[in-house]
């Protein structure tokens, strides 16, 4: 199974969000074991870096630039993917970009909190839950 990851969930884990960070910790791990193909746009790495600079120094973005890419594929941010995005004309530029990016791996899942930002993705949008849920299935049928 190949799941695009969004921002948000990773976010959940790395500021320790109270609500969210077990749940996107839980999908993370699976990506971490190769259970599943685990991908993140490289848009969402700056994104990142940018939501946390206030508690970031450099030898930290280098740590978490490293985490991620030892988890998870970093897929490209091309030309044509802008403006593929920008021809959906979706509300929320930055999901646009990520919907684009989930068809453009072929990924089974998009895993996020923000479902209904996501209501124009061919790709099948769950939450960290439901992701949990689809694997404990998996399991229980093996």
């Amino acid at each position: 199974m190949k799941i695009l990851v969004d921002t948000n969930v990773v976010l959940d884990v790395l500021c320790d969000r109270e609500k969210f960070a077990d749940d996107s910790t839980r999908v993370i791990q699976f990506c971490e074991a190769n259970l599943v193909s685990g991908s993140i746009y490289a848009m969402s790495v700056p994104n990142i870096v940018y939501i946390m600079r206030r508690e970031l120094d450099p030898e930290a973005i280098e740590t978490i630039c490293l985490y991620l890419s030892l988890i998870f594929s970093i897929e490209s941010l091309t030309s044509k993917d802008l403006r593929k995005a920008a021809q959906m004309r979706n509300k929320d530029f930055e999901d646009s970009l990520q919907i684009v990016c989930a068809e453009k791996i072929s990924a089974d899942y998009i895993v996020t909190r923000n479902i209904k930002d996501f209501a124009l993705s061919k790709v099948p949008v769950i939450t960290p839950a439901e992701f949990l849920n689809i694997m404990q299935k998996e399991n229980d049928n093996n």
